[in-house]
């Protein structure tokens, strides 16, 4: 339990930054034979809830219509861990550090025209930050080509493991080693879990990584 506390994000600001970067989440509606069914979705985090566009008909919608309680999902692996970072042979010390968010909550369909501009118009300026398009309007007639649902978190829980459960020179030694494996995420862990790489091979920590 111990463990699990010092994995959980407990800035509500971190958790807003991080939905605001992720483009994909995904989507959990029970079926009508009572089966989960998750999907990935580009989604947008405005005022406390999540909007996400779609289709005017799907089976998606259809679940939501019959069983309003929905669960919502966005990670980011940051970098993998190869087991022979702790051990030769054993292949069970493998790990990941990531970040993870997780929203229990209810869905909707939005039926309010401003509201529902609001939503996607907020997607847009997320995924097209170079602008070129013209911001909806309530009255404009494409709002009736499209579905926006809506949820609103009755629980909202994040978690990130990015060396913050590890003593100062444990994490140093593992930012050592991701750092000579030189993947292709490696400089990005690296400043997210706090570090400056100095030089081609020297690491300098700058921040204590704590959400």
């Amino acid at each position: 339990m111990k463990l699990i506390g010092r994995l959980e994000i407990k800035s509500y600001e971190k958790i807003e930054e991080f939905l605001s970067e992720e483009h994909v989440g995904r989507i959990a509606s029970i079926d009508e034979n009572g089966y989960p069914q998750i999907i990935p979705m580009n989604f947008v985090f405005v005022d406390g809830a999540i909007y996400m566009h779609s289709y005017l008909r799907g089976e998606k919608l259809d679940n939501i219509a019959r069983n309003d309680k929905v669960g919502f999902e966005v990670d980011r692996e940051l970098e993998f861990l190869p087991s022979y970072f702790s051990h030769p042979t054993d292949a069970s010390q493998a790990d990941t550090l990531y970040i993870s968010i997780v929203i229990k909550g209810k869905a909707s369909l939005v039926q309010d025209y401003e509201e529902k501009s609001l939503g996607l118009n907020g997607l847009m300026k997320k995924y097209q930050p170079e602008g070129n398009y013209i911001p909806l309007q309530k009255d404009d007639l494409a709002l009736d080509e499209v579905a926006v649902i809506k949820i609103i978190p009755e629980s909202l829980r994040g978690k990130y493991k990015i060396g913050q459960h590890m003593r100062r020179d444990s994490r140093m030694a593992l930012a050592n080693k991701i750092l000579k494996r030189n993947s292709s995420t490696a400089r990005q862990t690296l400043k997210v879990m706090g570090f400056e790489v100095v030089g081609d091979d020297k690491l300098r920590m700058i921040d204590e990584p704590v959400w």
